[in-house]
């Protein structure tokens, strides 16, 4: 297997994580609620935000937080999230960028929730 060198590698993760996450029983229904009919422009942004990440192509500008904020979603959400990454990333790429990428992964998810939970132990 190849290391994530390209876009089209970036496209191919992206696609293939995403088409998992809107078939997958647990998280599929919040993002198939949340992104609707938006499912293209949103694989357009992650394909910038991953590639802006990984390959150091700075075409994504962004918060990525925000839309996250107030979704109904706990710490066993984001390990099926991880877990549906983790594993895609596994079957179609080894080496270096594809462990940042599993890294960077993990990071955003321990982030996230972080950050949803204080939301929701704070209200305002």
């Amino acid at each position: 297997m190849n290391d994530i060198s390209t876009f089209e590698n970036i496209q191919q993760l992206v696609d293939t994580f995403y088409k998992k996450v809107q078939q997958d029983d647990y998280i599929g229904p919040i993002f198939n609620s949340k992104i609707q009919d938006r499912w293209p422009e949103h694989l357009a942004k992650m394909y910038r935000f991953w590639e802006s990440i990984l390959l150091d192509n700075h075409t994504y500008s962004g918060r990525p937080f925000p839309p996250h904020a107030f979704l109904p979603v706990d710490a066993s959400h984001f390990n099926r999230w991880l877990s549906l990454f983790t594993e895609t990333v596994d079957s179609l790429f080894s080496g270096p960028v594809a462990d940042e990428a599993k890294d960077r992964a993990a990071k955003m998810a321990a982030m996230f929730h972080y950050k949803i939970e204080y939301i929701k132990n704070n209200p305002e």
